[in-house]
């Protein structure tokens, strides 16, 4: 599997990035582009056998020390860049993308376990920095953003309808997301306004850009 283009990442994304801090921003873009090609196996395969064989490649070449990785992927070239030992919450991502594309029916225990695992890089980003209480309220905000996410992009108005009832069953804490983490307070504002408009794009509507610029402001 070779690719020497990154893909356009969605305009919350972009946002997010630009909001996020210089440290965490250049783990947090490749990180996100290996959401989008995981999100476009699944999206893309209506085979699920040979979807999971494409997410095994990801999941075995993860596991492997970067000197034994093949070169000229430039998301993976990345990956060995920005998150060399770190990769366990990538790998996670892989799983929990596997989840979604096996399970059948999507049903409550299947949703918890594609939300976690899928958002678990956040908290990879900034570990070993967090309280208790910002870890907690880092992994509502990253788990109601893979909801969300998924639900404006699924067909199925039964597993949309899913989604989006776990997303917002996520308790909110109060606690403040950690500075570092401005981009996915932006992403968490966008996540809960898409959930209460049914499962609509995260950046759709003239209020988007208000309401992430809000959620970055309140958190310097």
């Amino acid at each position: 599997m070779n690719e020497d283009a990154l893909d356009p990442l969605p305009p919350e994304a972009e946002l997010a990035l630009a909001w996020s801090a210089p440290p965490v921003r250049g783990p947090l873009s490749i990180v996100l582009q290996l959401d989008r090609r995981l999100a476009r196996i699944v999206t893309r395969t209506h085979e699920p056998m040979l979807g999971q064989m494409r997410l095994a490649w990801w999941r075995d070449v993860l596991g492997k020390p970067v000197s034994e990785r093949p070169r000229g992927d430039v998301v993976l070239d990345a990956i060995g860049t920005h998150w060399n030992g770190r990769e366990a919450a990538l790998i996670a991502m892989v799983d929990g993308w596997e989840v979604l594309m096996t399970a059948d029916p999507l049903d409550p225990p299947a949703i918890a376990s594609f939300g976690k695992q899928r958002s678990a890089f956040f908290g990879a980003l900034v570990e070993g920095h967090l309280m208790p209480v910002e870890r907690d309220a880092v992994t509502a905000a990253a788990y109601r953003w893979a909801l969300a996410d998924a639900a404006s992009r699924v067909s199925d108005a039964a597993e949309r309808a899913a989604l989006i009832a776990a997303g917002v069953a996520i308790s909110c804490s109060g606690a403040r997301l950690p500075k570092p983490l401005r981009g996915l307070a932006v992403l968490d504002a966008l996540s809960k306004r898409a959930l209460r408009r049914g499962g609509r794009p995260l950046m759709e509507g003239r209020g988007a850009p208000f309401v992430a610029m809000k959620a970055a402001i309140l958190l310097k």
